[in-house]
């Protein structure tokens, strides 16, 4: 086999109506478009200097061409594909457009022509196609209101009308300045996404993905149940590297899910501790999906106060998973996974232990206050003179096209959403309308801020629904986390609440697509999957409204806030995974569960953690007595034995 066919085989398009010729075509400019990017993503990040409107057109424009000729090969009719591929060469033209007349438009200040019309026109276009073929009805739906309120908003009578914004005006703002698609979210996703990203991509190239499900088999594989422990580990590590819960699903399930299975988890529940698994790596530094960039950039705080913030309870959760899998095992009476343990462990990370050092200088690097653009391409350099040390982990440059092509495969709907939300956003603060969808949503909950978090938490939920991570977020963070500033809130704990609810329908019907993902490898039915994965990962639907009773585990206060706060919300979290459960050495009876659940209530008391009135010392003493109380009653009980059996 010649090196182009080898090559072929390893970066050929999903090709489900092209011909033949299109597909080679197609395949091998959408690899040539990765590399550019790629290029031109790391010259910005290490050495900088290029303007930031031009090398985010230059990105988006390398981006739409590459994502057309993806979408084109899934497209039935033969006139519909030469269009796409009509628009393909198009979506360059902008980029190229901006980059040689950058400083014409400033010298006539971003006023549009009427080339600059036909271009936004294109574009827009460009960008409905893409959404439509990447993310579905939802965010195209959004978009395209977006830009008719904005055009036809003098038609709306009252607050909510506005005089309308004519094309010349829309041209000039969404396209000719960083308001609209090239605006803030276009900024992240070109310094931030693409970037970790890739560094994601090349390290489970080089087999780091492996070493996480090995680690975690070796640490936990003696355990009772050990390989669902090890699936929550390894799932919530490899996570935090590619910020996909489905794609980490498909990528660790498909170990994972039939090692559960071969020593007694169900297929519902081994898809359902995969699912559960795999959504925690979105909410745990350092990439949380590329969401911790964009609040940075939203808040306008440093990156490492969101990964800071975010540690706290993202652990929370892990910690609930884990026992909540450790629980399930025992009630189930599960075997071990005698192929695991220490000796497991040592020799994994005796001959692949080195596949974690990138990891390792990222942390490090990040810690010594280097900014995360520059730290990334340090640690991408570091994976590619580490990965010749062993002949299996060597990627050469068959590899390295391959990564290059899979990041941009992975991360095209992220680009795509954000160039519609940028059209949303640029809407939004060009009409006003922003400020009256806060001011909309407090009134509707009548000023009371419980009422207010539970609607938000609702519009959150509905929002994020099947959108990847960070599209999700940038969309509640302009439509919902206003009305929670306007509260008081802290902006961290504002936009942590949303970002929450936002990805929790990851595992929650009608939409969890990380549930079904799960379920198609597991056997079992996608609803049943969703419903126990929810039941497992409940703790993220608790932890947002702590965020609001005790802000210190977002690091937010006093030093006495902050331990009070990380002390009860463990309580709480521990307390409510047992009630879940239904079992703790022993069954355990729905009145316990109960009790168990007042417990937690009591120590979620909603004042603030530190607050010394009777009502709310009496309060947390008796919820914290009740559930210590009902832990040790449990945990005395006399055990049933559980019998080893060796894995077929």
């Amino acid at each position: 086999m010649s090196f182009l066919s080898q090559l072929y085989s390893k970066i050929a398009l999903p090709n489900e109506h092209g011909t033949e010729k299109e597909a080679i075509i197609a395949s091998f400019l959408y690899t040539i478009l990765a590399v550019g990017v790629t290029a031109i993503v790391i010259w910005g990040a290490y050495f900088g200097g290029i303007t930031a409107l031009v090398l985010r057109s230059m990105f988006y424009s390398m981006v739409a061409m590459a994502g057309l000729f993806a979408v084109s090969l899934e497209t039935r009719f033969v006139p519909t594909r030469v269009i796409f591929y009509l628009l393909a060469i198009i979506a360059l033209v902008p980029g190229i457009y901006l980059w040689h007349s950058y400083f014409d438009i400033v010298m006539r200040g971003a006023l549009s022509t009427q080339i600059d019309e036909w271009m936004f026109i294109a574009l827009v276009v460009i960008t409905l196609i893409l959404v439509r073929k990447t993310l579905g009805w939802a965010l195209l739906i959004l978009s395209v209101t977006a830009l008719l309120y904005a055009y036809f908003g003098y038609l709306i009578p009252g607050k909510y009308g506005h005089g309308g914004y004519d094309l010349a005006r829309l041209a000039s703002t969404l396209f000719l300045s960083t308001e609209g698609f090239y605006g803030a979210p276009m900024g992240v996703a070109v310094e931030y996404i693409f970037l970790f990203a890739l560094l994601g991509t090349l390290l489970m190239q080089i087999g780091t993905g492996e070493v996480f499900v090995d680690v975690a088999r070796g640490v936990t594989g003696r355990i009772q149940g050990g390989p669902g422990l090890s699936a929550a580990v390894s799932s919530t590590l490899v996570g935090t590297i590619n910020g996909s819960a489905v794609a980490n699903v498909v990528t660790t399930g498909t170990f994972t899910i039939p090692l559960m299975k071969r020593v007694g988890y169900s297929a519902k529940l081994a898809g359902a501790i995969e699912a559960a698994a795999s959504s925690a790596g979105q909410i745990l530094p350092p990439v949380m999906g590329a969401a911790a960039f964009l609040m940075a950039e939203i808040i306008g705080v440093p990156y490492s106060t969101i990964a800071l913030a975010a540690l706290v309870p993202g652990l929370l959760y892990v910690l609930a998973l884990l026992i909540a899998v450790r629980l399930e095992a025992g009630k189930l009476d599960l075997a071990r996974d005698t192929t695991g343990g220490m000796k497991f462990l040592i020799e994994t990370l005796r001959t692949r232990g080195y596949l974690l050092l990138p990891l390792i200088g990222i942390i490090a690097l990040l810690f010594m206050g280097m900014t995360p653009t520059r730290a990334a391409v340090y640690c991408i350099g570091f994976a590619l003179l580490i990965s010749p040390w062993r002949k299996e982990t060597r990627i050469g440059l068959t590899g390295l096209l391959v990564v290059c092509r899979n990041t941009l495969f992975a991360t095209l709907p992220i680009v795509a959403a954000v160039a519609a939300a940028g059209i949303v956003i640029g809407v939004l603060n060009l009409t006003g309308m922003g400020l009256m969808l806060s001011s909309l949503i407090v009134e509707v909950g009548a000023g009371n801020i419980w009422a207010i978090l539970l609607l938000t938490a609702l519009a959150s939920f509905v929002l994020g629904m099947g959108l990847p991570t960070s599209a999700a977020y940038l969309l509640l963070a302009v439509l919902v986390a206003p009305a929670l500033t306007r509260l008081g809130l802290p902006p961290i704990s504002a936009h942590m609440f949303i970002f929450y609810f936002g990805l929790v329908s990851a595992i929650t019907p009608p939409v969890a697509l990380a549930a079904y993902a799960a379920a198609s490898i597991s056997g079992a039915g996608a609803n049943e999957t969703a419903v126990e994965s929810i039941r497992l990962g409940f703790v993220k639907l608790l932890v947002p409204f702590l965020f609001v009773t005790m802000p210190g585990i977002l690091m937010i206060g006093t030093p006495l806030q902050i331990v009070l706060g990380i002390v009860f919300a463990a309580f709480s979290v521990i307390s409510i995974t047992i009630a879940f459960a239904g079992w703790m050495v022993r069954p355990i009876s729905w009145l316990e569960r109960g009790v168990l659940v007042a417990g937690t209530l009591l120590v979620c008391w909603p004042t603030p953690v530190d607050a010394t009135d009777a009502v709310t010392l009496v309060a947390r003493l008796a919820g914290l007595g009740i559930i210590g109380l009902s832990v040790f009653r449990m945990v005395t009980a006399t055990p049933r034995p559980a019998i080893e059996v060796q894995p077929n």
